[in-house]
């Protein structure tokens, strides 16, 4: 039973993740194709969280924090980018 509600919910987060990619190539300001690529960042991470809880294994659950660190590293890169025209002050 609970195989069958991750596999949905993996079918919902990779619609959601390709909605949000097409956001990200057609997103008509440089800010929706920043907020599109966090929420890829966001849709990654619960994507490989649910494939760990389907396949039974705790070994994901480290490159999910991994991307998530990086996510919010280059979010705050890139807004500071677009705020100042600078990253390094």
């Amino acid at each position: 039973m609970i195989e069958a509600v991750i596999l949905i919910a993996i079918i919902m987060v990779l619609i959601a993740f390709l909605l949000n990619f097409y956001r990200l190539i057609a997103g008509p300001t440089t800010v929706d194709r920043v907020l599109a690529l966090d929420t890829c960042y966001i849709n990654s991470i619960a994507l490989i969280v649910l494939i760990s809880m389907y396949l039974r294994s705790s070994l994901y659950y480290e490159i999910a924090i991994l991307i998530a660190l990086m996510g919010f590293v280059g979010t705050v890169a890139i807004s500071k980018y677009l705020i100042r025209g600078d990253i390094i002050e």
